[in-house]
């Protein structure tokens, strides 16, 4: 994966998707052009419906683009993207498997042996936080605690790439935060590449180097893209509370409300139509 400096490690190209639907064709996003340098984490917000997971999708692979392009490393991607790793909001647990095996899996299907993935998942466990709970299931897990399970599944396979669709969005708020802290920490100095789609500002901003800000949809473009200027490391249960978080929340949701309005008047027309 592209480093800093050396040229983009994701770059959409005029990238529009459109599919069959009931009233015929709808485009979710349109002409998206967007850069995602090596190294950097990048935050994607807009309002409801507005193609967020339609572009992480496309660059997982998940979704071929109707027109445009995405590149991957300078190359065009065709098929899925092997070298990222998904994190949805909700996660890909096998009940069945414990959480060493859940977090071995993907391992597994590489055709690793046995002692070396379970070495390896071990090791993952320890570093997110679930010593002694190797041989518990899913259903024996606090939300939290499956969370970590799947953030270890996603690293344990070193992707240079990290995909991931509001994946604490079904957490509570403390736990949340935990995991947003926990999350940065495994990713400082890593060299990983991040596209983190959010629907909190507060997140994005909190987390991320730069939030890129989508338009309501359909047909949804950039219309923004802001750099988060704030110190690292971060310590996200007290920068909130920084004046210069408060600054660069201001911007943002300055053009952000407006998508959101525009998102509200178009579903209030559809309802009285």
């Amino acid at each position: 994966m592209a480093e800093n400096g050396s040229g983009p490690a994701v770059a959409l190209e005029a990238v529009t998707i459109a599919y069959p639907a009931a009233t015929g064709k709808y485009t979710a996003v349109s002409e998206v052009d967007l850069t995602v340098p090596g190294g950097r984490f990048v935050a994607i917000v807009g309002p409801t419906g507005c193609g967020k997971s339609t572009v992480l999708n496309a660059v997982a692979g998940l979704r071929e683009p109707s027109a445009g392009r995405v590149l991957v490393d300078g190359e065009e991607l065709r098929g899925l993207n092997r070298r990222a790793g998904y994190l949805f909001q909700q996660d890909a647990l096998l009940p069945w498997k414990t959480v060493l095996d859940n977090v071995a899996f993907g391992l597994e299907l590489r055709g690793i042996g046995k002692r070396e993935r379970l070495e390896l998942a071990r090791d993952w466990v320890r570093r997110v936080g679930l010593g002694g709970f190797e041989q518990s299931y899913p259903h024996q897990l606090s939300g939290g605690m499956r969370k970590r399970t799947a953030v270890a599944q996603t690293w344990i396979g070193d992707p240079a790439l990290l995909l991931m669709d509001e994946p604490f969005g079904a957490l509570d708020v403390q736990t949340r935060q935990v995991m947003e802290n926990e999350l940065l920490g495994l990713w400082t100095g890593s060299g990983k590449t991040v596209l983190f789609v959010t629907h909190d500002l507060d997140e994005a901003i909190s987390l991320a180097d730069e939030v890129v800000l989508l338009s309501a949809g359909p047909a949804s473009r950039v219309v923004g893209r802001y750099p988060v200027d704030l110190p690292r490391p971060r310590d996200l249960l007290d920068i909130r509370a920084a004046p210069e978080f408060t600054e660069i929340y201001r911007s943002i949701w300055a053009d952000l409300r407006d998508e959101v309005m525009a998102t509200y008047d178009r579903d209030v027309n559809r309802t009285k139509a």
